[in-house]
């Protein structure tokens, strides 16, 4: 029988996150501001705390997670793989496809994998109220 479940443990839980940006052939267009123009990271900071931003802007192909967000996440990751068989037949492809359960994680989605080292870098940046988007 083929393996259909890959399981890792906390230890596997990356240390990095990866950053498409470092191996873009162009890079991405600018944010835009109301005037249509491109709006600079000193504007940006009346959104998003300098740590955030440092982050968004970064072209830096690693990013290190923080240890304090990486003990978060070992409260549920990783999150299992599980092997898509019926879809690997259907498409009648030699490739094997997997998919990440998020189901483990406390909020049944994949959404605490960003809210958790967004809620951190606000946390180290000073911000003492924090609003999380619904999905």
């Amino acid at each position: 029988m083929n393996q259909t479940r890959v399981n890792l443990t906390e230890h596997d839980i990356p240390t990095h996150w990866y950053n498409v940006v470092a191996d873009m052939p162009n890079a991405p267009t600018p944010s835009l501001g109301p005037d249509g123009k491109p709006v600079g990271p000193e504007q940006m900071l009346a959104i998003f705390p300098g740590p955030v931003l440092e982050q968004e802007m970064s072209t830096e192909r690693w990013i290190p997670i923080p240890d304090e967000v990486r003990q978060i996440y070992a409260q549920w990751r990783p999150s299992p793989l599980i092997r898509a068989v019926r879809l690997e037949q259907m498409l009648g492809t030699p490739a094997k496809i997997f998919f990440k359960y998020e189901g483990v994680s406390p909020a049944g989605s994949h959404k605490p994998n960003s809210a958790v080292p967004q809620a951190y870098l606000n946390k180290i940046a000073g911000t003492k109220r924090l609003v999380t988007e619904t999905g």
